[in-house]
């Protein structure tokens, strides 16, 4: 009998399954929706019976990707985007699935390790990643291995604080956060903040940050200013990051990231203008797994348990 490992990404709207073979190759993907009601009670249940019915053959390893700080032996600490309190994660999908073998870690550090493994971030053992969607998410990756700090908390660069004049509070709470500037939500927040009526966008009803790049790259000034304050918070963030573990790598992915190499371009020159001489011309590449990153982590990680 064959044997398969699986990938599990859990998002607050979808979650996303992969089965993959034992040398690593994606075989089938899928999707179940998040049932978030009864604090999230039903997700996992889900999870397992959707594994049953689709992955026919002995699992080696099952792999989940949780949206919320994880400790090393799979404990979600909160998870207040599916409603979980804390509890072991690992411990109850192996009771629902009879599978030994779980590994469980944040949703956006083990898309960096996908991304190291056979994304954008290949061939190289040290790396940042960052996801720009709704907001901003993180991973570090060091010698191959994803650094999640004392309580599951590390690579939450979304939080890192920018902006000491901010004004405007931001979903965790703080001040000045960069996903206030860097997210999809935050690059609409200061465009219009700062409107000029000149501008392009100026009367668009339905402002998205891909309206916001696409009108730059086309030549819109205004929409340039706003991509460069994009890219000196961002790129700042990096250089501070990098002080501490000085990548071989930076990765950049989420939604955000389809706008292209004007991305690379705005970002990597502001990371370069903050940053010491030692740490300068680092590789910056656009993720290339998309959306499908997160379960290839999720496996890479089971598998190197």
């Amino acid at each position: 009998m064959s044997s398969y490992y699986v990938g599990v990404d859990i998002g607050g709207t979808s979650v996303k399954l992969g089965s993959f073979d034992i040398e690593g190759k994606l075989l089938e993907k899928w999707e179940i929706s998040t049932r978030k009601e009864n604090h999230g009670s039903e997700i996992l249940p889900d999870i397992a019976a959707s594994i049953r019915e689709k992955v026919k053959g002995e699992i080696a390893g099952i792999g989940l990707g949780v949206p919320g700080p994880i400790t090393d032996d799979g404990t979600v600490l909160k998870c207040a985007n599916l409603g979980w309190e804390v509890f072991n994660v690992a411990e109850r999908v192996t009771e629902l699935t009879g599978v030994t073998n779980v590994a469980v870690g944040n949703d956006a550090t083990v898309a960096g390790l996908g991304e190291l493994w056979q994304g954008g971030g290949r061939g190289f053992k040290d790396m940042i990643m960052v996801t720009l969607g709704t907001g901003v998410g993180g991973g570090v990756i060091l010698n191959g291995e994803i650094l999640p700090g004392s309580k599951g908390a590390a690579g939450e660069i979304g939080h890192i604080k920018v902006e000491a004049e901010e004004s405007d509070t931001c979903g965790c709470g703080g001040h000045g956060c960069l996903e206030q500037y860097a997210s999809a939500t935050g690059i609409v927040r200061m465009a219009k903040k700062y409107m000029k009526p000149d501008s392009a966008i100026s009367n668009c009803e339905k402002l998205s940050a891909k309206i916001i790049f696409d009108d730059a790259k086309a030549g819109d000034s205004y929409c340039m200013e706003i991509v460069e304050k994009f890219g000196k918070y961002l790129g700042t963030a990096l250089s501070n990051i990098s002080c501490v573990v000085d990548p071989e790598v930076i990765v950049i992915g989420g939604g955000v990231s389809r706008a292209g190499q004007i991305i690379i371009d705005v970002v990597e020159k502001w990371y370069n203008e903050k940053s010491m001489f030692a740490l300068k011309n680092k590789e910056f590449r656009l993720a290339e797994l998309g959306n499908d990153a997160g379960i290839f982590g999720c496996v890479k990680m089971v598998m190197k348990k």
